[in-house]
């Protein structure tokens, strides 16, 4: 309530002061642009870049989550645990996973400040209130939240319209998909006001049996426009529940069932699968607010403040087989004098947070010089805790809220910075950016492991401060008005996530991260002919990564690793064929590496018995995990008249799932194409009908684009190696599948 009262309190005094400055408003839209600037990369930026547009979000959505929009941009490749890009999706650029991508939305960060991740499936149909999508490969801009470790999406939501609109999009299809999507916006009014909302379910069954997803959102902003101010406030969010696809299925399984699903298995006391637990499902509600004040001061001075304040709430429910019961700290009992140790059950994990802050810029542009200072503060705190709810054959009185871990986490994190860019000589601008960042990051409680060897909850107590300091820096030049050039260096430093905490050994204490990322870039422009290419080297310090060593109570960890990279070349080329043909290509070709690595193997002696040690195995250089080292993406696109068509190409090299480069732990290579073809009928009196056609995986290719591996050493009586055992497990994508979409713009 307190917070509620604070935002509308500075909502009314920056409403009081933009009113007060209210003359002619035919530019103010403009002013909607303003509160991004500080964070995004322009023309003469040195950072790869790219955007995805209004025009190719709207014609690439047919209801899936934001990865697979962004699937044509460089060095992208994206992935579903149901398999059909609805639920929980994921993205990797250059083979960095989500945890080292920095996400923003008008450039207040959405990655969770515990996980670093950013859960998708926790803003279903987001894609439709965006008016675009800036990718950042490296170490980009500054930020705000965790630091970008490898690549930035900027995203922008979509600004106000100067008429009043309608707009509804219904899509259906494979494993009955469909989409809901209801947009209203009531214009300018009284050359002040605007206002916008959206409203859209999704619903599938997945291609996985039983991924469903069940997902509900909204969209609302308001502004008001002066002359040389602009207040909004902007609120999205909702509700997803979705049925767990986590586990993935082994070789065995692809060759009986590609589609089945382990998850929610209720098996008997000889491990035979007696059904299927219907309430398997992850549930999780989040509402974001922000306030954005922009105000121009004069010709070349501009400056903006944000206020935002995100809530999450969740649980998901499992049924585990054969646990045991100490483990959850509830004792055996007697049933018909034998004392049960073990039994099946359902344990509900849950979590509630908050996270707010704000963030500025005071911005400055003329002729050859520009400079932003800008910066922010955010506070998360987080509370985690599990009960178990149901037990088999229990004696005893179970009280229905058993809980057996809770933990706290109370996160800060502040940060400034100052960047210029400043033409020294003719068409060549050197670019400076420093930025300092200071993160406060307790934990406290219990894990929700059991400590064995101290027969108790594994204790958490995390209390560190991280400083870091961020410079980045470079040259542009404008070689002439269809080539350009740039070179840049970037340093960037990334505290440990909650789970290299959690997962740590007991005694360890997991370093930050550190990235050198060097780039050459080069593009040509004409009209009919454009053409990129950017040379990369990561160079890292202390990666965190899976070594397949495990802590003290079993749990597989995350260890530093002194020196790793990635290097590579990023080929971009596009060519206007004729008027209505269109051909844009992009290929990636890189090497990732792990230098001094070891892996930790599991021992089992001949009979599958666990030895209950493991053994080290040294590898002088070993390729990064997910990491492939061609990634190509091709769009060959035709426009005739309403009539549109597209045809989408998707290629990914083989991928290791683990650093320890065995070729039967890899996803194989795959080639995949989807089509897209709609028409578009423009009446005067009605509006603008679009009727779509989405065809995924036209060729019917069965591959994986995910997965996950391990590994054990078979050893004989004296410890002497036999053979080393790997275990393979997949998350099939879906075969061929459509999507038909109905579109109507009032």
């Amino acid at each position: 309530m307190k917070k509620n009262v604070t935002v509308m309190f500075v909502f009314c005094s920056l409403l009081a002061r933009a009113y007060s400055q209210e003359n002619d408003t035919t530019q103010v839209f403009a002013l909607d642009e303003i509160h991004v600037i500080a964070t995004r990369a322009e023309n003469r930026t040195p950072v790869t870049h790219s955007l995805v547009t209004k025009s190719q979000i709207e014609s690439s959505n047919y209801g899936q989550d934001v990865p697979f929009i962004l699937m044509l941009m460089p060095s992208t490749l994206a992935t579903s645990d149901a398999g059909a890009g609805i639920g929980y999706t994921g993205v990797r650029i250059r083979g960095i996973d989500p945890t080292r991508i920095n996400v923003t939305a008008n450039s207040i960060p959405l990655n969770d400040a515990e996980s670093h991740s950013l859960y998708w499936v926790n803003l279903p149909d987001f894609v439709s209130s965006l008016s675009d999508i800036q990718v950042q490969r490296g170490a980009g801009a500054s930020t705000n939240g965790a630091g970008a470790f490898g690549a930035s999406i900027n995203m922008r939501t979509e600004s106000m319209s100067y008429e009043p609109y309608g707009h509804v999009a219904l899509s259906a299809g494979a494993y009955n998909t469909h989409r809901e999507t209801v947009k209203l916006g009531t214009g300018l009014l009284k050359n002040h006001f605007a206002f916008s909302a959206r409203l859209s379910n999704i619903g599938s069954d997945g291609y996985i049996d039983r991924a469903s997803s069940k997902l509900r959102s909204y969209f609302a902003q308001g502004a008001y426009y002066g002359s040389s101010a602009v207040i909004k406030f902007i609120t999205f969010g909702g509700k997803e529940e979705t049925y767990h696809a986590w586990d993935g299925i082994d070789a065995e399984q692809m060759k009986k069932n590609r589609r089945y699903n382990p998850c929610g298995e209720i098996q008997d006391e000889n491990g035979n699968v007696e059904g299927f637990y219907e309430n398997q499902i992850d549930s999780y509600i989040q509402h974001n607010y922000q306030l954005l004040y922009s105000q121009r001061l004069n010709d070349n001075w501009n400056f903006n403040v944000t206020l935002h304040y995100t809530r999450g709430d969740g649980y998901y429910e499992e049924y585990k087989n054969a646990r045991t019961l100490v483990e959850y700290g509830l004792q055996p009992f007697t049933v018909d004098g034998e004392t049960v140790k073990k039994s099946n059950l359902i344990r509900k994990k849950q979590m509630y947070n908050d996270f707010y802050g704000s963030i500025f810029s005071l911005n400055y542009k003329k002729q050859r010089f520009s400079a932003s200072l800008g910066g922010g503060i955010n506070k998360y705190t987080g509370d985690h805790w599990g009960n178990v709810i149901w037990i088999k054959n229990y004696v005893g009185n179970l009280d229905a809220n058993h809980e057996y871990y809770r933990n706290s986490t109370d996160k800060a994190d502040a940060n400034i910075f100052i960047k210029a860019n400043y033409e020294i000589l003719k068409n060549i601008s050197f670019y400076a950016d420093v930025q300092y960042r200071r993160i406060s990051h307790e934990i406290q409680g219990e894990n929700d492991n059991w400590d064995w060897i101290n027969e108790k909850m594994q204790g958490l107590n995390v209390d560190n401060i991280y400083n870091f300091f961020n410079p980045k820096s470079g040259f542009h030049y404008q070689i002439n008005d269809k080539n350009d050039a740039y070179i840049s260096f970037a340093v960037a430093n990334k505290e440990p996530t909650r789970n290299n905490f959690t997962d740590a050994k007991f005694d360890a204490v997991p370093k930050s991260e550190q990235l050198l990322d060097y780039e050459l870039g080069y593009n040509f422009r004409s009209s009919a002919i454009h053409f990129g290419a950017t040379l990369y080297y990561m160079n890292y310090k202390n990666q965190l990564v899976l070594t397949g060593e495990t802590n003290d109570i079993g749990e597989a960890l995350t260890d530093n690793v002194a020196k790793s990279y990635r290097a590579g070349i990023e080929l971009m080329f596009g060519i206007k064929l004729t008027d209505w043909l269109h051909w844009n290509v992009n290929t990636t070709f890189s090497q990732n590496r792990i230098k001094d690595y070891t892996e930790y193997l599991d021992d089992y002696d001949e009979d599958w018995n666990a030895l209950y040690s493991q053994t080290p195995n040294y590898m002088p250089s070993t390729s990064i995990a997910y990491s492939p080292s061609v990634i190509a993406n091709s769009l060959v696109s035709v426009r005739l008249g309403n009539f549109n068509a597209a045809l989408q190409s998707v290629y990914a090299g083989k991928q290791y799932v683990t650093n320890s480069k065995q070729d039967d732990l890899k996803l194989d290579a795959y080639f995949i194409n989807n089509l897209r073809i709609d028409y578009a009928l423009q009446t005067k009196s009605s509006g603008r009908y679009t009727l779509g056609l989405a065809i995924n995986n036209i060729f019917n290719k069965k591959y994986s684009s995910n997965g996950w591996g391990s590994s054990s050493y078979i050893k004989d009586a004296d410890g002497k190696v036999l053979y080393r055992s790997n275990y393979m497990g997949y998350y099939p994508q879906a075969t061929c599948n459509f999507m038909i979409n109905l579109s109507m713009q009032f």
